[in-house]
Formats: structure tokens, C-alpha cells, sequence
């Protein structure tokens, strides 16, 4: 792993690697996610069926951070 110095960045490119850092966090979560639904699957032919749940946490997640970081802006 990199390590970065963030005491040498400015406030834009600290605000750059917030962002991409949450892009990478909510990818990293829908995969597993996803992972995690097919494991479900499997299993549920052995057992009673699972209930589904509406909408994606990480979608969820995401949208929760833009409305932090447009409030932030403000």
C-alpha cells in the first residue's frame, strides 16, 4: 500500500482523494454485496426463501455522501 503524506496536499487534492476513496468504498461494498447475495441464494434452495431487501446499501451509502459533501459545500 502507498502511503501518502497528507500533510503535503492541498485542500483540493485532499478533497480528490476523499471522493475517490468513496467511489472505491462503495464499489467494494456493491461487490460484496453482490457476493453475498449469490452465497444467499445457494443456500436458500436448502431452506425457507429469503426475503429480498429494496435497494443496494451501497447505492444508499453513496447517496447519503453526496448529500454530505453538497451540504459541506455550502
Amino acid at each position: 500500500m502507498v502511503k501518502i503524506e497528507l500533510d503535503s496536499l492541498s485542500i483540493d487534492e485532499l478533497a480528490a482523494l476523499r471522493d475517490t476513496v468513496a467511489d472505491k468504498l462503495a464499489e467494494k461494498v456493491a461487490a460484496r454485496q453482490a457476493e453475498l447475495e449469490a452465497e444467499l441464494e445457494a443456500l436458500s434452495r436448502y431452506g425457507k426463501p429469503i426475503k429480498r431487501v429494496q435497494g443496494s446499501a451501497a447505492v444508499k451509502q453513496k447517496s447519503a455522501v453526496s448529500k454530505e459533501q453538497a451540504t459541506n459545500a455550502a
